[in-house]
Order: structure tokens, then C-alpha cells, then sequence
């Protein structure tokens, strides 16, 4: 499903993995739970969707849908970081900071690379016939 925010439409799904610093796990009971809390609530603040979350000890998974112009780490990364260290006081204290600054990324789309090639490369036939 194709959205617009007044200047782009777009249709952008990302896959990301994120860790805890020194991949600690921390990500369990209290934690997890408000992490699971905090992350669809700022998506949804900046208008990205939660399309589907799974949060191990050691590492976050997040299939997004988001409008490109945002950055994948102001959705998931610096809000939460805050958040958690803020209401437990061991992240602060035995962290330098929450998340390591390297994460995964990854498109996924609704067309195949295949299909996009094709049309790429056909664009310049497509022009001649007009």
C-alpha cells in the first residue's frame, strides 16, 4: 500500500536488526516489555507502522514501514535508549550507552529486484516508441 507525506509517495518496508552495547543481554522481563511499549508508540508518533517486532535478550527485530525521509535510528534507536535508561537505573549505570551505533538494515519489497530491473532497463525502448 502506497503512502504519501505531501511530497513523496512511497511504499518502503525495512527489515532491522539492533543490539544492546557489548550485545549485553538486557533486552528481557521489565525491559523487553517496555521496549515493546516505547517502539510502536514512536512509530506511530512519526507516522511509521510496526509491521511485525520480535525482541531477544541480546539483539531487536523490527519489519518498519516509514517514510525514507526518516532516519531507521529515529524511530527505533535514540527514543528508546533514552526512555530505558531513564526508568532502569542498571542500563545507565553499567552501559555508556544503550544500543551499539551499527545496526542491519535491510528493503524489503513489494516487487522483485528482477522486475525493477526489467522496467529500468526498458525505459529507454519505451521513450523511442513515443
Amino acid at each position: 500500500m502506497y503512502k504519501s507525506n505531501g511530497n513523496i509517495t512511497y511504499d518502503c518496508k525495512y527489515h532491522i536488526i539492533f543490539c544492546p552495547k557489548y550485545r549485553k543481554p538486557v533486552l528481557v522481563g521489565e525491559v523487553e516489555k517496555m521496549l515493546k511499549e516505547i517502539i510502536p508508540y514512536k512509530a506511530d508518533e512519526l507516522g511509521a507502522e510496526i509491521i511485525e517486532m520480535e525482541i531477544n535478550k541480546d539483539h531487536v527485530h523490527l519489519l518498519i514501514s516509514c517514510d525514507p525521509q526518516f532516519g531507521i535510528h529515529k524511530v527505533v534507536k535514540g527514543f528508546s535508549s533514552r526512555v530505558l535508561r531513564e526508568n532502569f537505573q542498571h542500563l545507565k549505570s553499567s552501559m555508556p550507552s544503550m544500543w551499539t551505533n551499527s545496526y542491519f538494515v535491510g528493503t524489503v519489497g513489494s516487487v522483485s529486484l528482477e522486475v525493477v530491473k526489467q522496467y529500468v532497463e526498458n525505459q529507454q525502448v519505451r521513450s523511442k516508441k513515443k
